[in-house]
């Protein structure tokens, strides 16, 4: 008999793991992400995932750019690195994701959902209060904006 290979979405028998993500701007609009599968589903963000075993960061930020969004782009920099850790309700580790944030300049491509994204859509700063974005990201949409 043999054992069945997990899903994709089941977790990870290790933590923590090492994300991407990346603030793309055109023309002073910033690009987000609607999420299409749980936990996060209808929530926006900036487009990103995982890094493959032996991929670089910054490679990984432009591949999940362009796997979620169809959308290539330039990066400028490294914005920060957050930490995202959820448990449970009695407080068991969930997931633990160490996300590496890039910034930079779109050049070619139109947001067209792909992958795990339901929506991808670039918009003004002044709309940013209009939607539910993921814990943090306004400010690194503002910080990245600024250092552009």
């Amino acid at each position: 008999m043999t054992t069945p290979t997990p899903f994709p979405s089941d977790p990870p028998r290790q933590w923590p793991r090492c994300a991407v993500s990346v603030a793309i701007f055109r023309h002073g609009k910033i690009l987000l992400a609607e999420r299409g599968k749980p936990p996060l589903a209808g929530v926006w963000s900036l487009p990103g995932g995982h890094v493959e075993p032996g991929e670089t960061t910054r490679s990984a930020a432009l591949r999940e750019l362009l796997e979620e969004t169809g959308i290539t782009a330039e990066l400028s920099g490294h914005l920060d690195v957050h930490d995202v850790i959820s448990r449970t309700t009695n407080g068991e580790l969930r997931a633990h994701y160490v996300l590496n944030i890039f910034y930079g300049i779109w050049r070619t491509g139109e947001p067209i959902a792909a992958s795990d994204c339901r929506t991808a859509r670039f918009v003004t700063l002044g709309e940013l209060a209009t939607y539910n974005l993921t814990n943090g990201a306004e400010d690194y949409i503002r910080r990245a904006h600024q250092l552009l």
